[in-house]
């Protein structure tokens, strides 16, 4: 009596075929995966992990790259309608393929279950790394992520109200003030132009009209108050002359003729007043900055 081996079941004696309705033994069941995009590549692993570096594992490691890349392009798709467009983030994925690849060890397991977890690591620390406008510390990255989670498990039942700071801070086991840092990072993800308009009509402003300007005044102030010490102590003529050149604004020729010397000789002087006012002021701010710029030692 002839056979048909496509029908039976291994296990089962070779002169009698299994019935149909018999189920195979566990151990022999095909392995199933959990994605069409998780091939079977456990022989290119093995053959990677015991290959020097070299043209042959390059390729090994290519031929391994270009197999599971639909599954890193799958995890990018989740990723999608953030702010971030699906090609930047199949890259972003793709070099978490290639990272969880490399460190991957065959005796430690299915490597599904460990390249998941690398590639979604990489593309969440590009959104945290790379998509902020601005740079944000980790902690209030963090504080973000929790407050907005928060409110989406408050408000999923329809018809939840926007819930307070305090309800907030009651569910996530944070402080009001935490809260709040959060909720204001929620809107800073991208940032405002400075030509955006604040106001509609004819005396519209932009943002950029709100800002102030460093005031170049300040430094003025500064160096006359700096100044007033060491111009006191100059003599009374070499004052006079100062005063009449820079506050009177009277040219030297005039000083000259009024003072009864040449214009030369009021040159020297003003050359030489302005030369020993500005040593005093810098002598002076080199001694309260002390030894190798740092500041001075209190006196004893």
């Amino acid at each position: 009596m002839l056979i048909d081996m496509s029908t039976s079941r291994s296990g089962a004696p070779d002169d009698q075929a299994a019935p149909d309705d018999q189920p195979a033994p566990v151990d022999q069941a095909p392995a199933r995966r959990s994605h069409d995009d998780a091939p079977d590549t456990a022989a290119l692993f093995r053959r990677l992990a015991a290959l020097e570096d070299g043209p042959e594992r390059d390729a090994v490691r290519d031929e391994l790259v270009t197999a599971w890349l639909p599954m890193a392009h799958r995890i990018a798709g989740r990723f999608r309608d953030r702010g971030e467009s699906i090609e930047d983030l199949r890259q972003v994925a793709a070099l978490g393929l290639v990272k969880a690849i490399d460190r991957f060890d065959p005796d430690r397991g299915a490597f599904e279950s460990y390249a998941v977890p690398t590639i979604t690591g990489e593309v969440k620390r590009h959104f945290r790394d790379r998509m902020w406008a601005l740079r944000v510390p980790r902690r209030v990255q963090e504080l973000r992520n929790k407050v907005r989670v928060a409110r989406r498990e408050l408000t999923q039942n329809p018809g939840s109200p926007e819930p307070s700071v305090a309800a907030i801070a009651a569910h996530c086991g944070l402080t009001e003030e935490e809260v709040t840092t959060g909720l204001e990072a929620l809107d800073s993800f991208s940032t405002l132009s400075l030509d955006a308009e604040l106001s509609a009509g004819a005396d519209g402003y932009s943002l950029a009209d709100t800002l102030g300007a460093a005031d170049s005044s300040y430094d003025v102030v500064v160096d006359r108050e700096s100044a007033k010490e060491g111009l006191r102590r100059l003599p009374e003529r070499e004052r006079a002359i100062l005063y009449m050149r820079f506050f009177e604004d009277m040219t030297q020729s005039r000083i000259a003729d009024r003072l009864g010397i040449s214009q030369m000789h009021v040159s020297r002087l003003i050359s030489r007043s302005c030369a020993k006012v500005r040593d005093e002021v810098l002598a002076e701010r080199a001694a309260r900055r002390g030894p190798a710029g740092g500041p001075r030692p209190p006196a004893a």
